[in-house]
């Protein structure tokens, strides 16, 4: 049998032949083209998706233009549409009351949600031993795969019957009888509920935007005599604000999408809130964009509500991408303006 000569003091232990070269090329040159092409495949379903959506809902864009996100009435025009006879279809929506559920359910979630994430997020990576952090991502880990049907679900059984306990009065119902049912299934009820669905989500961009500060900032903060809360406030926090903003954007795209659990808790109503009712402004039943679509989907068979819940989606569509895309450039000027390429 013949002996493999050992290689000379310093030479490389393996010596590639010529045809595994050729064949170590070949794979890298056919992963490369693979990952490309899984790449326009994923641009070419989004598209398609657009152009789908877009597609089913012109109708209903085309005939009700500019009014369709500034006039309300959409549960009364879906109910019309819904008992109009096929010759007679009514193609006029407006999706107002919709627009306003879907930004104040998702800003109070924001106004709660932020502060709470990313003081947890500043506990778990700078505050807590190894053992607890450790502890700490898994549970929040665990919080952001929760399905969303299950916190509609402690959302209904919990925070709804306690806002109504806690809140709403019999003399306060029928002041407000001419306006809307008052229960627990209101706007406060939807803000509670999405805000412990996203808070998970800004925790754990946070820990991971924080962690990525280099070690050697805090170090040469410490060194320096700032104490170790100036040192996170001061130094860690503003190296880590790229990140933390990314996750707060990406986390509002998630609230803005949330379908089941708003529909759940949000009262299913879309009234218009307004700041004259005082407190009671946050007890105003609610819909948001998504939540209509999933409400309202069982009457789909009627051409015009299939039309005005697609427009619905667009709506929906073009707000994630935004948003997306928003995320993107904050990092990108944040890092540009700490001279980062």
């Amino acid at each position: 049998m013949q002996q493999m000569e050992r290689p000379e003091a310093g030479a490389p232990y393996f010596v590639l032949n010529k045809s595994r070269i050729r064949f170590l090329k070949r794979k890298d040159f056919f992963f490369e083209k693979s990952v490309q092409a899984l790449a326009v495949v994923s641009a070419l379903i989004i598209v398609f998706i657009f152009i789908f959506v877009g597609l089913k809902a012109w109708d209903v864009l085309k005939i009700s233009g500019i009014s369709f996100v500034t006039e309300r009435g959409f549960d009364r025009q879906i109910i019309d549409a819904f008992n109009a006879p096929v010759e007679a279809q009514v193609w006029q929506f407006g999706a107002w009351g919709l627009l306003i559920g879907t930004i104040t359910t998702t800003l109070g979630a924001l106004f709660i949600a932020v502060p709470m994430g990313i003081g947890t997020a500043v506990v778990i990576a700078e505050l807590s031993p190894s053992w607890v952090k450790n502890m700490l991502q898994l549970v929040v880990r665990l919080l952001a795969s929760i399905p969303s049907i299950i916190y509609g679900l402690i959302g209904l059984l919990i925070i709804v019957p306690y806002i109504q306990k806690l809140f709403i009065t019999g003399d306060l119902q029928i002041q407000y009888i001419d306006y809307f049912q008052l229960t627990g299934n209101s706007m406060l009820a939807g803000i509670l509920v999405l805000s412990i669905m996203i808070v998970p989500f800004i925790i754990a961009l946070s820990v991971d935007a924080i962690n990525a500060v280099p070690r050697r900032y805090k170090e040469a903060s410490l060194a320096l005599g700032l104490s170790h809360w100036r040192t996170i406030v001061r130094v860690i926090l503003p190296a880590a604000k790229s990140g933390i903003l990314a996750g707060i954007i990406l986390a509002t795209g998630r609230a803005v999408g949330e379908a089941i659990a708003l529909s759940m808790v949000s009262g299913g109503i879309g009234n218009v809130p307004q700041l004259s009712h005082g407190p009671v402004f946050f007890l105003t039943p609610v819909l948001t964009l998504a939540s209509a679509i999933v409400n309202k989907s069982e009457m789909m068979s009627v051409p015009s509500i299939q039309a005005a819940l697609f427009a619905c989606g667009v709506i929906l569509l073009l707000t994630t991408t935004l948003l997306s895309l928003c995320a993107k450039l904050v990092e990108f000027f944040v890092k540009r303006s700490e001279g980062i390429d």
